[in-house]
C-alpha cells in the first residue's frame, strides 16, 4: 500500500512546486498561496475600508462621461460622417434589409399582407423536409413537433422572429468564418494570428458584445445581427481549421503527386474529407447564435428573448418559463438537426436498410409536398395564421405559476436556509474582503496568484488588466462580480469532481449522465434564470445558483474525461497493492487528473462569468447590473460601456491565469 500511495505523489510533485533555486529551499505552490493569503488577511485587519475605490451607483468617472460625450457625438454626426455614411450605415443597412426579407418570410405582415409570406404550415412543411434531406426521417419527426409545439404555445411570431435573426446570423457568420478556417487550416502564419483573436472573442461574455454594437449601429435588429456573428463566428473558424488540419498528410501528398493545383487539392480532397467536421463546427456556430439572439433581446432585438427579459422584468415566472421551453425546443430542434447532417452519409453506408434506394424519389415527392404546403399557407388564411389561441401556453405558464406558488410555500424553509447559510457563510465575507481591501492590496494579491499559479508571463497580464480595471472606474463593482464569480467557480469544482469521478470511474453511469449534460449546454444562457428566480427570488444568490447549473455541464464532461484517461494498469496496480476506492480516487486518479481539473476550472470560470453578468437582470447587480442600465438609461451608457470592459478584463485575466496553470500542470 505504502507503495501504491508514493507513487501519485512523486507525479504530483513537479506541479505543485514553484521553481526552486538549485540547493535552495523548496517552495510548493501551496506554500506560496498560503503566504500571500496570511499576509492579505493581516493587512485587511489593519487597513479595512481604505482605499477602496468605491463608487455609487449614480456617480460617473471622467471615462464614463468621456463614453457619453463620443455616443452623443456619434448620434449627432451619424448621418454627416464618412465612416458612418460608407461604412457602417451601409453594414447596417445590409444587414438590416437581409433580417427583414427573412422575416417577410416567415414571421413578420409584408407588402401590405396582413401575415408573412409563408405562413405555419409552408414553415413547418419546409422544416420537415430539410430536416429529412440532411438528416433521417426521425429527426424530421422531431422538428415536426417542435416547430407545431411552438404555434401550440402561442409563440409561433416570437418563434419565427428568434429563427429569422439566427439563420441570418449564422449565413453571414459562415460567409467569413468558412473560408477564413480554410485558410487557419492551410497556413501555420495565419493560425498564429487569428487564434489569440479567436481565444479573446470566446472569452468576451456574451453581454458585452451588446454595448459597443449599439454604438456603431443602433440599437434594433442590426445591432443584433451583427453581435451574433461576431459571436457565432469563432466555433466555426476553429472547427474548420482543425477539420482541414486533421486531413492524414499522405492524403494532401497523393494529391500533389497526381499533378493537383492547390485549388483542386482544396475542392476535390481536403474539404470533401472534412465535411463532417465542417458541419459539426456549423452546428456549434448555430447553437452560439441562437444564445446570442436571445439575450440581444436587451438592445431591442425581436423574438423569444424579448418575452422571457420582459416577464425576468416583471418577475413573471410562468410567461418566461413558457417562452424559455421554446427557446429550449429550438435549441433541441436545430441541434438535432444539424448533429444528424454531419452523421448522415456515414449512418447510411452502415445501414442495411433497403429503403435507402428509394431515397431519391421520395425526396423528390416530399419537395412536391413541401411546393404545395408553402403555396397553401402563402394563399389561404388557414394555413397562414396557426389555428388555435395558444391555450398549452397558458396551461404551461399557469403550472408554472402554480409550481412556483407552491415552492415559494413549501420550500421556502429550505432555499432561504441553503441561502442565507452559504451566502451569510461563504460569499459576504469573501466580498467583504475584496471590496473593503484597498484596490492596491486587493491588486497585489490577484497578481502574485498569477504568477503563483500561470507563471510571470501570467503574472504580467494579470498585472495590466488590474491596472485597466482601476482605470474603469468601476473596482469595487468588478471585485463583487468576482467574488460571485469565484464562489460559483468553487461550487462547479465541488459539483464537477463528484460527478467528474463517477463518470469517470462507471461507464453506465457516463451513458446515463452524458446526454443530460449534452442537452444542458444546448439551452442559452436566459433558460437557466427561471426556475431559479422561482426559487430563490430576485437576489444575486439566483444568479449564483444559476451560474453553477449553467458550467457545470462541462467541467463534468472534462473532468470525467481526465479521470477515465489515467491509465488502468496505474489503477490495476494501486488496487493490487490494496488501496481502497477511496485511495484509488484521491492518491492516483484525481492527481494524475491535475490538468483536466485545471482546464475544467478554466472553463468553468469563463462559463460562470458570463452567467453572473446576466444575473444582472435578476438582482445579481455589480457589473451585470451596470451593463444593463447602461442599455436602459441614456445617461449611464457609458458606465455601462466600462462594465462591459471590465468584464472583458475579468475574463482574460482569468483566462490565461487558468490556461497557463493547465499547461504547467499538464507538463
Amino acid at each position: 500500500m505504502t507503495v501504491a500511495i508514493e507513487k501519485p505523489e512523486q507525479v504530483e510533485k513537479p506541479a505543485d512546486k514553484a521553481t526552486p533555486r538549485e540547493g535552495g529551499p523548496k517552495v510548493t505552490r501551496s506554500m506560496a498561496v498560503g503566504a500571500i493569503v496570511v499576509v492579505w488577511l493581516l493587512l485587511f485587519a489593519l487597513l479595512r475600508g481604505k482605499q477602496t475605490l468605491s463608487l455609487a451607483a449614480a456617480d460617473l468617472t471622467a471615462l464614463h462621461r468621456w463614453f457619453n460625450d463620443v455616443n452623443d457625438s456619434i448620434g449627432a454626426n451619424r448621418n454627416s460622417n464618412p465612416l458612418f455614411l460608407y461604412f457602417f450605415n451601409e453594414i447596417r443597412l445590409v444587414i438590416d434589409n437581409l433580417v427583414t426579407f427573412v422575416q417577410d418570410l416567415i414571421s413578420q405582415p409584408s407588402a401590405g399582407r396582413p401575415l408573412p409570406q409563408i405562413g405555419w404550415l409552408g414553415v413547418v412543411g419546409i422544416t420537415g423536409y430539410v430536416s429529412w434531406a440532411v438528416g433521417n426521417w426521425r429527426v424530421a419527426l422531431l422538428a415536426v413537433a417542435g416547430f407545431t409545439f411552438f404555434g401550440l404555445q402561442g409563440l409561433w411570431q416570437e418563434s419565427m422572429d428568434t429563427l429569422a435573426l439566427t439563420l441570418s446570423a449564422v449565413l453571414v457568420a459562415l460567409l467569413f468564418a468558412i473560408p477564413l478556417g480554410v485558410w487557419a487550416g492551410l497556413s501555420d502564419r495565419f493560425n498564429r494570428i487569428v487564434t489569440p483573436l479567436l481565444d479573446f472573442m470566446q472569452t468576451m461574455p456574451t453581454f458585452v458584445y451588446l454595448a459597443p454594437m449599439t454604438l456603431f449601429f443602433l440599437i434594433g435588429p442590426a445591432s443584433a445581427t451583427v453581435a451574433t456573428v461576431i459571436y457565432a463566428a469563432p466555433p466555426a473558424i476553429r472547427i474548420t481549421a482543425h477539420a482541414i488540419r486533421s486531413v492524414p498528410g499522405t492524403t494532401a501528398e497523393a494529391a500533389d503527386s497526381l499533378g493537383a493545383t492547390r485549388w483542386q487539392s482544396l475542392l476535390k480532397v481536403l474539404l470533401p474529407m472534412s465535411k463532417r467536421t465542417v458541419v459539426m463546427g456549423v452546428n456549434q456556430s448555430i447553437m452560439a447564435a441562437l444564445a446570442m439572439v436571445t439575450i440581444t433581446a436587451l438592445i431591442d432585438a425581436p423574438g423569444l428573448g424579448k418575452t422571457v427579459v420582459q416577464a425576468l422584468q416583471s418577475l413573471d415566472v410562468g410567461t418566461a418559463f413558457n417562452a424559455g421551453l421554446a427557446i429550449v425546443v429550438m435549441a433541441i430542434v436545430l441541434d438535432r438537426v444539424t448533429t444528424a447532417a454531419s452523421t448522415r452519409e456515414e449512418t447510411a453506408r452502415r445501414s442495411k436498410n433497403h429503403f435507402l434506394r428509394w431515397r431519391k424519389p421520395l425526396l423528390g415527392a416530399g419537395a412536391a409536398v413541401t411546393v404545395v404546403l408553402v403555396y397553401l399557407s402563402h394563399t389561404y388564411l388557414w394555413a397562414a395564421e396557426f389555428p388555435g389561441d395558444g391555450g398549452t401556453g397558458s396551461s404551461i405558464a399557469s403550472a408554472a405559476d402554480s409550481a412556483t406558488t407552491w415552492a415559494q410555500d413549501n420550500l421556502s424553509g429550505l432555499t432561504n436556509a441553503f441561502r442565507d447559510a452559504l451566502t451569510n457563510g461563504l460569499l459576504n465575507p469573501f466580498q467583504s474582503l475584496l471590496t473593503d481591501s484597498p484596490w492596491w492590496l486587493v491588486a497585489a494579491v490577484l497578481v502574485g496568484f498569477g504568477v503563483v499559479f500561470g507563471g510571470p508571463r501570467a503574472g504580467i497580464t494579470a498585472a495590466v488588466c488590474v491596472g485597466l480595471l482601476v482605470g474603469t472606474g468601476l473596482w469595487s463593482d468588478a471585485m463583487t462580480t468576482l467574488a460571485s464569480t469565484v464562489v460559483a467557480t468553487v461550487l462547479v469544482m465541488l459539483l464537477g469532481i463528484v460527478l467528474g469521478v463517477w463518470m469517470g470511474r462507471s461507464t453506465m453511469v457516463d451513458r446515463l449522465l452524458r446526454p443530460t449534460l449534452d442537452a444542458a449546454q444546448v439551452m442559452p444562457p436566459f433558460v437557466y434564470l427561471v426556475p431559479f428566480l422561482a426559487l430563490f427570488g430576485a437576489t444575486r444568490f439566483t444568479a449564483i445558483v444559476a451560474a453553477v447549473v449553467y458550467a457545470a455541464p462541462v467541467a463534468v464532461k472534462i473532468i470525467a474525461d481526465g479521470v477515465r484517461a489515467v491509465p488502468a494498469t496505474t489503477v490495476e496496480a494501486a488496487t493490487s497493492a490494496g488501496c481502497n476506492t477511496w485511495q484509488i480516487i484521491t492518491k492516483v486518479q484525481l492527481p494524475m487528473s491535475r490538468g483536466a481539473l485545471t482546464l475544467a476550472t478554466n472553463q468553468g470560470l469563463i462559463y460562470v462569468l458570463s452567467m453572473v453578468v446576466v444575473g444582472g437582470l435578476v438582482g445579481a447587480g455589480a457589473l451585470g447590473y451596470d451593463v444593463v442600465a447602461g442599455f436602459s438609461q441614456s445617461e449611464l451608457y457609458g458606465k455601462g460601456l466600462a462594465a462591459g470592459l471590465a468584464i472583458v478584463l475579468l475574463g482574460v485575466m482569468f483566462d490565461r491565469i487558468t490556461q497557463a496553470a493547465a499547461r504547467r500542470a499538464s507538463a
